[in-house]
């Protein structure tokens, strides 16, 4: 059993979000709320907490079985009853650190600080405050000089005690042992019926046990997800921490207040992010990439220097001095090589598009593989789709696909071939070939007079 244990607290139901999802489930900046907690506690060194589930427990285990240990509070009778779910777990852990999975902006710099003053000072117990000039609806910390005297709730608290602007963040700090022996003490004498953790305080005073407070500078780090609006708030915060680290790391981000960058999203120095952007998922943005205006990017890769603007991607790879848009849209499978252009008003799904080629406009190619410098025709449109199965269409190296070309599936077009404007393709056309399929062109001359003679009958 390592020293330092975590449990984090994630069984509750969240009945103020109005959903059928956990609440620990519903999302910031890209991931689950529980998911931040879990990247805090790894980030001050444990790398599996004991997570304790309830309600939604399936969806919430698994979602994150592979980060940490699962233990179920089959009841949700309090927050002093969901750690009591965990005593067996316990055995030998010197330090216990508590978290609440509804807290995702917590910071590893204060669990540290909290941890490092509980164990260096051989505390009992040590909590986690912030101070708030509106406490409504938290804990407050009730303090003899610098020692923690009680914790009372909200609904227990006096008109005086309410005057309090120390809160408590629910993120504790306890010695082992002791946390064992005081949860057997604990009762449901309270204004809610419930095991409340916060008892463990009253039989630590009682046994004169050395109780501390560590105070946080940010109180934002409080705030617990307990309703939508509350997830809001905490969005806004979460993503303006996010572009200042960006910033600060040598990004230019020229509108933040409309700029959307979730948690897991990576961004190489001197990337430029213009207005009306939003950065999804797994999103790697290399050197010198100028992305935007108005372009939603998820799970995608962009090159260095690539230019991508109004513009849609999903699960798409967009190699080196790439410009993509405006108005394009970049559906899953799609790759991109280096120095591809790929214009207005093109759709490109599943395909490859080697390096150098051109898609510039009004296009859709889907299934495909685009050859080295192939140049696609304005209107062009590889025909995938036969009603029941996807066919695959391969354009060679150096082609040239006229305007207004249909692509029937599966067909190729070999290296340096070329297609004449307007042809619908449905056979393979050799390298170095030009494929024309078109009707005759017919004209009748004086046929608006014809027109007119066949109306006056």
């Amino acid at each position: 059993m390592p020293n330092l244990v975590a449990v984090i607290m994630a069984a509750g139901k969240g009945t103020r979000m109005q959903s059928k999802l956990p609440k620990v489930m519903h999302s910031l900046a890209g991931k689950p709320l529980i998911e931040h907690v879990l990247d805090v506690a790894n980030q001050v060194g444990i790398e599996r907490p004991l997570v304790i589930v309830g309600h939604g427990r399936e969806v919430v285990a698994a979602r994150i079985q592979e980060r940490a240990e699962i233990v179920v509070q089959t009841e949700q009778l309090g927050t002093g009853h969901a750690v009591m779910q965990v005593l067996p777990y316990l055995e030998g852990a010197q330090t216990v650190l508590v978290l609440s999975g509804d807290q995702p902006l917590l910071k590893p710099e204060s669990l540290q600080a909290l941890i490092k003053m509980h164990e260096d000072q051989e505390a009992c117990a040590t909590v986690l405050t912030a101070c708030m000039d509106q406490p409504f609806g938290y804990g407050r910390i009730l303090k003899d000089g610098e020692h923690l005297v009680r914790i009372v709730e909200e609904k227990d608290a006096t008109p005086d005690e309410r005057q309090v602007k120390e809160i408590n963040t629910g993120t504790y700090c306890f010695r082992g042992s002791a946390l064992k022996d005081a949860l057997t003490k604990i009762t449901l004498q309270n204004a809610q019926g419930e095991y409340y953790l916060t008892e463990v305080f009253d039989v630590f005073l009682k046994q004169g046990e050395r109780m501390l407070t560590y105070c946080t500078g940010d109180s934002h780090e409080a705030l617990g997800i307990n309703s939508r609006s509350q997830l809001a708030e905490a969005e806004g915060i979460f993503r303006e921490r996010i572009l200042e680290r960006w910033m600060a790391d040598g990004v230019t981000i020229v509108d933040p207040a409309s700029t959307f960058i979730d948690a897991e999203v990576e961004l190489a120095q001197d990337v430029t992010i213009l207005p009306f952007t939003r950065l999804m998922g797994n999103t790697r943005i290399n050197e010198d990439a100028v992305i935007g205006p108005q372009t939603s990017l998820e799970n995608c890769n962009v090159g260095c220097a690539s230019e991508v603007t109004y513009t849609v991607a999903k699960n798409a790879d967009i190699g080196d001095r790439c410009h993509v848009g405006p108005f394009a849209y970049l559906r899953p499978g799609t790759s991109l090589d280096a120095n591809v252009k790929v214009g207005d008003f093109v759709e490109i799904k599943n395909s490859k598009i080697e390096e150098g080629a051109k898609v510039p406009h009004l296009s859709y190619i889907g299934d495909a593989h685009v050859g080295k410098s192939a140049n696609i025709g304005a209107g062009t449109i590889t025909c995938n789709y036969d009603g029941v199965n996807k066919h695959p269409t391969k354009i060679g190296d150096y082609t040239f696909i006229g305007s207004n070309t249909n692509l029937v599936a599966p067909v190729e077009i070999g290296d340096h071939a070329v297609t004449g404007a307007g042809s619908t393709i449905t056979k393979n056309v050799p390298a170095k070939a030009l494929a024309v399929e078109r009707s005759q062109q017919v004209i009748r001359e004086h046929w608006h007079r014809e027109k007119i003679n066949r109306g006056q009958k």
